[in-house]
């Protein structure tokens, strides 16, 4: 029974920073790779970043030099950065772990003022 849960989301100022965090549960394997995707209202679900077991990244275009992601020396946890927040930033984001199936939490919304 393995479940993801994400916190570190808010309300901060464009400009600002956040720190998102994905804590697991219920793990007897290793995951292939974990991420991270948003979903803006109104809008699709997009990948925003992704790090392998191997340590390589994946970033949207859109967070490129802005958002980094990392993993805990425990390997099944995920953090994501995110610098210079911008107001078209603002959605619910998913943290998301790729294994013998998709895993994914429930959501932390994120929201940047102007």
């Amino acid at each position: 029974q393995v479940q993801l849960v994400e916190s570190g989301g808010g309300l901060v100022q464009a400009g600002g920073s956040l720190r998102l965090s994905c804590s697991t549960s219920g793990i007897i394997f290793s995951f292939r790779a974990m991420g991270w995707y948003r979903q803006a209202p109104g809008k699709q679900r997009e990948l925003v970043a992704r790090i392998s077991s191997g340590g390589s990244t994946n970033y949207a275009d859109s967070v490129k030099g802005r958002f980094t992601i990392s993993r805990g020396n425990a390997k099944n946890t995920v953090y994501l950065q995110m610098n210079s927040l911008k107001p078209e930033d603002t959605a619910v984001y998913y943290c998301n772990a790729e294994g013998p199936m998709d895993y994914w939490g429930k959501g932390t919304l994120v929201t940047v003022s102007s």
